[in-house]
């Protein structure tokens, strides 16, 4: 796919070692993941994801739920650096929260957009700007693995099998090769990755 302004797409999400970006007890069944959210590898991944990225896309509740922590962080001269870091290029960014259901964006500089995410991101891409960072939205990132528009992929992979819940990779992607760009082991087994699409 030709992309004539350069602009990547990369996706962050973190996933058990089966799969889940959530356990079988719903989007807040966070258990297997949470420990490892805190570690120095999960905070020098999280520093990372964002460094060239000019353009958050966000699902609707992870919008929400991120306005409800991030900002505060952003504003906490005790947090770590890197946590804060991400939270001031967070509330500063440019936003696109994908939703059928809002009204009007929940953070400052976001829009709403209800369109399919391949199409938004599609748009996205033929403007000028840096990096595309679909942040933690597994709404998003499973349409645009479907229709091969992530160039690069964040992954933490935390060392618990969750036994339930979505997975990010259902049957019925095209086939693509990735290779690995960054891996860095934590001290509790949680894995830090980053993959780079092979085109």
């Amino acid at each position: 796919m030709t992309n004539p302004t350069g602009r990547k797409v990369t996706a962050n999400i973190s996933l058990t070692l089966d799969g889940r970006y959530h356990g079988p007890g719903g989007p807040g069944d966070l258990g297997a993941i949470v420990p490892y959210a805190v570690t120095e590898v999960a905070r020098r991944h999280l520093a990372r994801i964002w460094e060239n990225a000019t353009t958050a896309v966000l699902g609707r509740r992870n919008a929400e739920g991120f306005l409800g922590f991030w900002p505060s962080v952003a504003d906490d001269d005790n947090a770590d650096p890197r946590d804060r870091g991400y939270a001031k290029w967070l509330v500063d960014v440019e936003k696109v929260v994908l939703s059928s259901s809002l009204d009007q964006a929940p953070w400052e500089r976001a829009r709403v957009v209800n369109a399919p995410a391949a199409e938004v991101v599609t748009r996205l891409k033929a403007d000028d700007g840096g990096e595309i960072l679909v942040n933690s939205s597994a709404s998003v990132i499973k349409p645009l693995l479907a229709a091969d528009l992530v160039d690069r992929l964040y992954l933490m992979i935390c060392p618990e099998i969750a036994g339930g819940g979505p997975r990010l990779f259902d049957d019925g992607l095209p086939g693509s090769k990735w290779t690995v760009t960054h891996q860095e082991i934590g001290e509790l087994g949680e894995l830090a990755l980053v993959y780079d699409r092979v085109r």
